[in-house]
């Protein structure tokens, strides 16, 4: 039915199509580290490789040079550590990535999630405080410049379907400051 063309491959592997989003992304021949669905876990996890978790952990989980994924069976009642966390389950607690935290439309997150970029996707459940500005409120010195949005009040933010896009109608008329 269909002919194969010279240069063209059958094989999908071949191919260069975008891995699925749910994957990790990581160096080619690691494979990550995984909590099966059958796994349930109580206490502290620390390791030196990405995570995956499908199963139930509840305690600490500590994996700062690395990936963490709560897939979408994932159950996660603990603080998170990690370079870049991903959640596509349900956690409850706090997320804190070095470099990014994602929470995907299949994601429940109850907690507060502090991270230079934090990634809502439309449909995710979120409710907690977000810093995108780490370290800059550690002091308890007042450092933010006139003119600038404050740092320590945290974004609060409840994430759901189509709700979280709209906008908020302002009503209140603008009067102008005195020095």
């Amino acid at each position: 039915m269909f002919k194969q063309t010279k240069g063209e491959s059958l094989h999908p592997s071949e191919t260069s199509a975008p891995e699925p989003r749910s994957q990790p992304v990581r160096s080619a021949g690691e494979r990550p580290a995984s909590l099966g669905p059958s796994i349930s876990l109580t206490g502290n996890l620390t390791g030196s490789e990405d995570l995956i978790i499908e199963g139930s952990v509840e305690g600490e989980i500590m994996v700062r040079d690395h990936m963490v994924t709560i897939s979408e069976s994932g159950s996660v009642k603990a603080d998170i550590y990690g370079r870049s966390i991903c959640v596509e389950g349900k956690v409850d607690g706090n997320l804190v990535g070095d470099e990014q935290v994602v929470i995907r439309r299949s994601g429940r997150v109850r907690g507060n999630v502090t991270a230079p970029r934090v990634n809502l996707e439309n449909g995710a459940k979120f409710k907690g405080s977000i810093d995108m500005q780490p370290g800059s409120s550690n002091s308890g010195k007042k450092t933010d410049q006139p003119g600038q949005p404050t740092s320590k009040a945290p974004a609060k933010a409840e994430a759901s379907g189509s709700a979280a896009s709209k906008p908020t109608p302002r009503t209140t008329a603008a009067t102008p400051q005195t020095a």
